[in-house]
């Protein structure tokens, strides 16, 4: 059964925590709230699989996994493990927040509810393209047309952006401290937003008052790249918009034994040594400008074979929060807008800002073309296992280039099968699946 008709009966509306009463009898909307947030977890594990492993900062061993590295149409037998979750778990978090955007009284319970909607719908664009849409509470059970896919541009104008917008008018900055949605990472997710979709010149601005609005917000790079990192750290970090808050207390679809960061310390048998060699390559260019590189310590083992930046030392791996949005993130989106526009050597004083915390000179670049290329690989470093580095090259259009296939239907990845053949073909198969 498709899980749109799956979510629009209550009764198979599997809620944590639960809603114990229909949605026209609740006069209280914090519960639902909260479980649309806890269906974001759901998300986390395939964005870690999907964002590094299909690129070039880490590889899977044991078939087959392997195929997150054959850009064919094998990807489909990983629906179970990953995308049929994905992509359940998004749209059960929007008919949580449509039912509190639709019903709530409470202004900032909207406000966060438009941003989950918002931040599910891009999730949901950047892995599949085209996707159903659903805005309301209660969706219709027979009516098959309200699975037709949208297109991406439709989705992201007439529904990510508005909510964006109407979250950033809506909410303060309290959120910022106690792990809930805010205007800053409103902001944020609308430049990344304009970003993905090529409008740099509408990127450029909003992203500008992130960077500008940080320090009074709160909001600061830690002055060690290592203070990010680890569930110690986690707690009024300065440096973390926003983040999906992970705790072993709290079962979703992969904990623990599949939690993200179970996969990037080499604990899952697909990959015992799951860091690519590739990435240690970039490291060593890094190093090679004549400054040790302070991240690779915090990022790879010794070795060069497992990822370290999210520890499974004392038992606090399945405490990592998922880190959705950082200023270091957005400092270095910022540059690459700016220097878009032509504004290079704006761009390059952005750039610096991430390269001196890292214990690097300035960059050598100076030119448009260099100081993009420049930009992508302090990205690449700056957010490896962080889930960024495949949507990054899909962004900037050198996906296919840098790892090496011809075939751009594979710039997006399956939509789950069972969600096809649930609606009898009106949800139709992203071609080359």
């Amino acid at each position: 059964m498709s899980v749109f008709l799956i979510t629009a009966c209550s009764t198979d509306l599997d809620q944590s925590p639960e809603n114990l009463a229909s949605a026209n009898s609740l006069t209280d909307y914090e519960g639902v709230l909260n479980a649309a947030y806890f269906y974001q977890l759901g998300t986390v594990t395939p964005l870690a699989i999907m964002g590094d492993f299909r690129a070039d900062n880490a590889f899977m061993f044991e078939p087959p996994y392997t195929e997150f590295d054959e850009f064919d149409n094998g990807l489909t037998t990983m629906e179970d493990q990953f995308f049929r979750p994905f992509y359940s778990q998004l749209y059960k978090c929007i008919l949580s927040a449509n039912n509190v955007i639709e019903n709530s009284t409470d202004a900032t319970e909207v406000g966060e509810a438009k941003f989950l909607r918002a931040l599910s719908y891009f999730k949901l664009v950047k892995v599949f393209g085209a996707v159903p849409v659903n805005l309301s509470a209660t969706p219709s059970t027979t009516d098959t047309s309200i699975f037709a896919r949208q297109p991406a541009v439709d989705v992201y104008n007439n529904i990510v952006i508005e909510d964006l917008n109407d979250a950033i008018a809506t909410l303060n900055n309290n959120g910022l401290t106690t792990g809930r949605a805010s205007k800053m990472a409103a902001q944020s997710l609308l430049g990344k937003v304009y970003a993905t979709m090529g409008n740099y010149g509408s990127a450029q601005p909003i992203l500008a008052s992130v960077v500008s609005g940080a320090s009074a917000a709160g909001i600061s790079l830690k002055t060690n790249f290592s203070e990010v990192f680890g569930a110690a750290n986690e707690v009024g970090n300065s440096e973390i918009i926003y983040a999906t808050q992970i705790s072993s207390s709290i079962v979703d679809e992969y904990s623990p034994a599949s939690d993200f960061w179970n996969w990037f310390v080499g604990d899952d048998s697909k990959s015992d040594f799951p860091v690519d060699a590739d990435l240690n390559a970039a490291f060593d260019a890094s190093d090679a400008t004549g400054n040790t590189d302070l991240r690779r310590a915090v990022t790879i083992s010794a070795d060069g074979l497992t990822a370290v930046k999210f520890p499974k030392d004392g038992g606090l791996g399945p405490e990592h929060d998922w880190i959705e949005i950082r200023l270091a993130d957005m400092i270095l989106l910022y540059a690459e807008a700016l220097n878009e526009n032509g504004s290079t050597p704006a761009a390059i004083t952005e750039l610096n800002k991430i390269r001196k915390r890292a214990g690097l000179s300035n960059t050598t670049a100076t030119t448009k073309a260099a100081v993009a290329t420049a930009i992508a690989n302090e990205r690449r470093l700056e957010l490896a296992f962080e889930g960024h580095r495949w949507f990054d090259l899909v962004r900037i259009g050198t996906a296919q280039s840098e790892l090496n296939f011809t075939n751009p239907d594979y710039l997006l990845f399956p939509i789950p099968v069972s969600e096809i053949l649930a609606t009898r073909g009106v949800i139709t198969q992203n071609d080359g699946y």
